[in-house]
């Protein structure tokens, strides 16, 4: 019995670890692991340093991972994962904003998650490969080569009231460019107030990152 289970290795591996589904399972984690280490590890991480959503990225691509494996063989498999996928995809944290970025990437994470539990191995596991490495890359590249402008804006308490007249918009920007060391390109001017001879004024500025405040509010101060 022993040299039979030596000369035939999908015995062997059936008798060790208890039939094919445990070890495509296993197939499978390791795969969903490796990428989204990458994905997580790699790619984000050193480039925003934000160890809070590293817990959120992997845990989210877990537990989806998990849920569509066990489930893959109920006939509801398809309709399952449709709505596991919107379910995960819309979720915000109520304690914190989300980012627009980091909800890009927990939506790879789900969706990695999901591709490896359910894809096909037998006549799939090249288009799974691949689908996994585009994510991978295009996410790589629109992260970090990508290199567009943002546009930011800020608002400031300006006190010349004299130069927030239409004709003095150019002196006005130009201005604000010296004082604030920033490439101004537009304003749009907010509250003015003639009693204490000041304006709210929001700039607008061209940048490679996001650079939005918390402390930047359109309420008003009394």
């Amino acid at each position: 019995m022993n040299e039979m289970i030596l000369d035939k290795p999908e015995l062997a591996t059936t008798v060790f670890f208890g039939g094919s589904r445990l070890a495509e399972f296993g197939f499978r984690f390791a795969l969903n692991a490796l990428v989204i280490f990458l994905l997580v590890r790699i790619i984000y991480y050193p480039r925003h340093r934000n160890k809070d959503f590293l817990f959120s990225f992997f845990l989210f691509n877990i537990i989806n991972f998990i849920i569509c494996y066990l489930l893959s063989s109920a006939t509801i498999k398809i309709g399952f994962a449709f709505g596991l996928f919107a379910i995960f995809s819309i979720i915000r944290y109520r304690s914190v904003s989300v980012p627009i970025r980091e909800m890009a990437y927990l939506l790879t994470s789900v969706t990695i998650g999901i591709l490896n539990a359910l894809s096909s191995l037998d006549t799939g596991l090249p288009e799974l490969l691949i689908s996994n490495g585009v994510l991978l890359l295009l996410t790589f590249v629109l992260d970090r080569k990508v290199t567009l402008p943002h546009e930011n804006s800020q608002m400031v308490i300006y006190e010349k009231i004299e130069l927030i007249k239409p004709e003095n918009r150019n002196q006005l920007i130009e201005d604000l460019k010296l004082r604030t060391g920033l490439p101004i390109h537009r304003i749009e001017i907010g509250r003015i107030d003639l009693m204490r001879d000041s304006a709210k004024i929001r700039i607008f500025y061209l940048s490679q990152e996001s650079q939005s405040s918390s402390f930047d509010s359109d309420g008003d101060d009394d």
